[in-house]
């Protein structure tokens, strides 16, 4: 009865949380760059591009909805592409700008996870999976590029060593650990009343393949849309996405705001105008966030509308 009450009431009213949440999140957003800034950055862009990093966006996501199809294939409960494509979009697109991924992503899985049939011990699961695949390949390209590029810490982040060298260290060391456990542990995993089974070897290393893509194509995304005059190669300008990322990432300020630039405009200056920087990361905050958010909000708003049709 309570259950029934849940689904009848209580999901609704998170559906019509979730869509608030992502308008705000579109309003306050914006107000970090003003409509001049925005218009004079898309006018001076090279048409080429702003389309590569649309096409590079584009892909990202679909990209993205792939997590939330593996993870269904390890809960075995396969869904229709499109409803997942649903959730796993729009998940990603709140919460990359949101921010607090734990919260607004898992919240739109549990919403509309439970109207497609899935249990909510499948949801966690599901939802563990995919969060688990995102850091993977972040541990894996950023464990070997900090290797590869061990760039200077900025002073203001204030950590007891100067390099990158000993994070990178530590990235592949636990993704070594991670590869080792599904070859290794062929039991659950308890926590509380819920138990979790270490996903196989095979399965383990798709999550890093699927997340190294991933994380690829988005550093990609802004790549492009640097200078053509930036002499700068995309394994160096990787590194330092990454570090601006995980700084971003650890900060909990939504979609890393301020803290990715800042990282950014350090680590880029000496190479490439800070104007010019400043116009590209204008440009990627309105093609990779905003433009998939206002696509995600629009999508979540429709689906409650008609959810709220059927339920009348």
């Amino acid at each position: 009865m309570q259950l029934k009450r849940l689904t009848k009431y209580g999901l609704p009213l998170l559906g019509l949380l979730l869509f608030s949440l992502s308008v705000w999140a579109i309003n306050k957003q914006l107000k970090h760059y003003t409509i001049p800034e925005i218009w004079h950055s898309l006018k001076i862009a090279p048409i080429n591009s702003l389309l590569l990093a649309l096409a590079f966006t584009v892909l990202n996501y679909l990209v993205l909805t792939t997590y939330d199809v593996l993870a269904c294939g390890y809960i075995r409960h396969p869904l229709p592409y499109p409803k997942i494509a649903l959730t796993a979009f729009t998940s990603a697109a709140i919460s990359n700008t949101v921010g607090f991924a734990l919260f607004t992503g898992s919240a739109i899985r549990c919403r509309l996870y439970v109207l497609w049939g899935l249990t909510p011990v499948e949801i966690a699961q599901l939802i563990a999976f995919t969060n688990l695949t995102f850091w993977l390949g972040l541990s894996v390209v950023g464990g070997v590029l900090f290797l590869v590029e061990p760039l200077a810490i900025p002073k203001f982040f204030h950590l007891p060593f100067t390099s990158v060298h000993p994070i990178g260290i530590i990235l592949l060391a636990l993704s070594c650990a991670y590869l080792l456990a599904s070859l290794g542990l062929k039991r659950s995993l308890q926590i509380g009343r819920w138990s979790f089974s270490i996903p196989s070897f095979d399965v383990a290393v798709l999550q890093i393949i699927l997340s190294s893509i991933d994380w690829s194509i988005a550093v990609a995304a802004l790549f492009v849309l640097l200078p053509s005059s930036a002499n700068l190669s995309y394994s160096t300008f990787f590194s330092i996405y990454l570090l601006g990322q995980i700084a971003g990432l650890v900060s909990y300020i939504p979609g890393g705001l301020g803290v990715f630039e800042t990282v950014l405009l350090f680590l880029l200056s000496q190479t490439i105008p800070t104007t010019q920087i400043f116009i590209s990361l204008i440009l990627y905050r309105v093609i990779y966030y905003f433009i998939p958010l206002g696509i995600a909000a629009l999508l979540l708003g429709i689906h409650e509308i008609r959810q709220r049709k059927l339920t009348l």
